[in-house]
């Protein structure tokens, strides 16, 4: 990744009659980077990455590519590649074929872009398939596919549209490491759109978490899971416990909880991962109640009823489960609660 601009947002709102789809946004992304849009349906995510690949244009503001203003320039002006939801693969052509078609249309001669889509198929492991129909190919491969074929147009910048809500669950993870894979290998830069934050966090260099048509907080997928600025961010990317209490005297203190915080004193809400609440049966300070307790294979979650707030919390495989209804103490370590508001 290089510190050369490939996008930016300048004050960027987009509207459809009264409704505002993206209001006043501002980012810039740089060459080589890939950036995921995230957030719940209708924060403008989509809307946003349709503003880049000009399938949309600006109500007000700047789009820039490549230091070019595009804002008011088609999708056919601009150099940017598609991967779509549903691949969009001919069902006609055979994978060279899907893969030169770019090219073939923007008059490279046949055996030139065959030749250079041969090249790519051979670089992304597909170059044994280059004679199947898509019909038969798994779902993994066939968005390989689609990434080869916008790869080969060299483009400025590289979308993908949701790419992997058309795959089952169990390639999922496979899917999206192949992808994030081949953004690293070519240095692609590359925008991502899903609403799922654990696809996000796996595949981005940094998480654009969008509310509202609105920028809630940008960062690398650390930053927003162990530093969120808001208790919509905190919510939203994984699990969060958010309890409300008061600030004094570098205290946070909600019923029995009791915990260091620095900041402003006064009303403060904090975020508390499941997984940094540590329970064992038995009374203590702070204490709880469990009222469930599941099963998920990798860990145990259990409901905790507190003083302060229902809490989720988890406890690994290789902990004995404590039965609904038991009375726990919790440890909480001073550097987990997370202040939010």
């Amino acid at each position: 990744m290089t510190d050369e601009i490939a996008i930016e947002f300048a004050e960027v709102t987009k509207r459809y009659g009264t409704a505002v789809a993206v209001d006043n946004i501002s980012f810039s992304i740089a060459k080589g980077e890939m950036v995921t849009f995230l957030g719940p349906s209708g924060c403008g995510k989509t809307t946003s990455l349709r503003l880049i690949a000009g399938l949309e244009l600006p109500t007000t503001g700047v789009v820039r590519i490549a230091g070019r203003d595009v804002s008011q320039r088609a999708a056919s002006e601009r150099n940017v590649g598609m991967v779509f939801q549903s691949y969009a693969l001919f069902p006609h052509m055979n994978v060279l074929e899907n893969v030169a078609y770019g090219p073939v249309i923007r008059g490279e001669a046949k055996a030139t872009a065959r030749a250079r889509a041969h090249e790519i198929l051979e670089q992304i492991g597909l170059a044994g398939l280059s004679a199947r129909l898509p019909s038969e190919l798994s779902g993994g491969q066939q968005q390989r596919v689609a990434v080869a074929r916008a790869i080969v147009q060299q483009p400025d910048v590289l979308l993908f549209d949701e790419p992997l809500s058309n795959v089952d669950a169990k390639l999922r993870r496979k899917v999206r490491g192949e992808i994030r894979d081949l953004q690293k290998r070519f240095g692609l830069t590359a925008v991502y759109v899903t609403h799922d934050q654990e696809e996000a966090l796996a595949v981005s260099d940094r998480i654009v978490v969008m509310q509202a048509g609105r920028i809630a907080q940008i960062g690398s997928p650390r930053d927003l899971y162990e530093r969120p600025a808001s208790p919509f961010v905190a919510d939203f990317i994984g699990d969060a416990n958010l309890i409300s209490g008061q600030v004094s005297g570098g205290r946070f203190r909600a019923a029995d909880l009791d915990l260091p915080m620095q900041g402003n004193e006064g009303a403060a809400q904090i975020s508390l991962r499941p997984e940094r609440i540590a329970l064992s049966p038995g009374s203590g300070s702070p204490s709880g109640k469990v009222l469930s307790c599941t099963y998920l294979g990798s860990r145990w979650e259990y409901e905790i009823e507190t003083g302060f707030a229902e809490l989720l919390a988890s406890r690994p495989m290789t902990e004995p489960p404590i039965a609904p209804g038991t009375d726990v103490s919790l440890t909480i370590p001073d550097n987990a609660p997370i202040r939010v508001a």
